[in-house]
């Protein structure tokens, strides 16, 4: 399982630093684009509060099913330059297109057999990559199927139920402190402002609550596998079936038993206070075998020859 550090130049010319693993053997490759979540993730999907251990475990199995990926540091993190705060949402949809761009473009890479896999907000570029871009196959991880105000609201009412009792109590007035926070985020202009006290990604989180996903989905173009775990406190997992719904000819939907939105499962009461220890534990295996499985049958010459269209999806 070959690694190589390669960079992808974006569109305003900043260098996204990242690895290229391949199978072994000699190419042109299937190839896939592994897309992490939201904040100064690198390019295993890692910041130094959650390490996620996604992109490591991920491409090791695909590199297994004959497959190929990229993932990158995104800006500001890693060895990427730049500051996170200063990216938005459509800055970072801009910088994955460009790495599909590159990674379709590898001398080691089958431009006909690339696909995207994404989790989080990076399912959610993943869709907008599969409507606008030439993407073989996508895999949404905890992807959602509504406008991102709508997606922020049903997180925050979830994680207030998660809360112990006598906080949950106080989730009228916690609700009021959250709609005058996000009325002051609407009223900014720069990249980067304070609100509260703290300084936020101002840019990011208001093109992120106007984004409705909904109109990519309905334009993908290209298979798509959609998986949501059953305790997922930051994505509702009822919007599977709005996916399948939306996309043209259907999505193949997953809604995993006890698995949360950091990809581990949890057979107890879950909280956000429970992703530290489960993040002690490897990615779920089922999920891994899941998706490897998909997007290499996808992926593979066979399904090339048996689907000439990019517009199907399995159902």
């Amino acid at each position: 399982m070959p690694d190589t550090e390669m960079t992808v130049t974006t569109d305003d010319g900043t260098p996204l630093a990242g690895t290229l693993t391949r199978p072994e053997g000699p190419g042109p490759h299937p190839a896939a684009l592994l897309l992490h979540g939201s904040g100064p993730l690198d390019r295993d999907g890692n910041t130094r509060k959650l390490p996620l251990h996604l992109g490591g475990p991920l491409a090791a199995a695909l590199a297994a099913r004959g497959v190929a990926t990229f993932r990158y540091d995104r800006r500001g993190a890693g060895a990427t330059p730049g500051a996170w705060r200063a990216a938005g949402f459509t800055g970072n949809r801009a910088d994955a297109a460009a790495a599909l761009r590159a990674l379709a473009a590898h001398p080691e890479v089958d431009p006909d057999a690339v696909g995207v896999v994404g989790h989080s907000e990076g399912a959610l570029h993943a869709m907008s990559l599969a409507a606008h871009q030439q993407v073989r196959a996508t895999v949404l991880l905890a992807g959602y199927a509504r406008p991102g105000e709508e997606a922020l609201r049903h997180q925050a009412r979830s994680i207030v139920h998660g809360l112990p009792a006598p906080v949950r109590l106080l989730r009228r007035p916690l609700g009021a402190i959250g709609e005058r926070l996000l009325t002051r985020v609407r009223r900014t202009r720069t990249d980067e402002a304070r609100v509260a006290g703290l300084p936020v990604n101002a840019r990011w989180m208001r093109e992120n609550l106007a984004h409705d996903t909904r109109a990519d989905l309905a334009a993908v173009r290209a298979p798509v596998l959609a998986v949501t775990g059953g305790k997922d406190l930051q994505v509702d997992p009822a919007d599977l079936e709005v996916i399948r719904r939306l996309v043209p000819g259907g999505a193949e939907v997953h809604r995993l038993p006890d698995l949360t939105h950091v990809l581990r499962r949890d057979p107890g009461r879950h909280t956000l206070g429970s992703y530290r220890r489960l993040l002690r534990e490897p990615v779920d295996p089922e999920l891994l075998t899941l998706v490897t499985t998909w997007l290499g049958r996808q992926l593979s010459s066979e399904a090339q020859e048996m689907t000439p269209e990019a517009g199907t999806a399995t159902a």
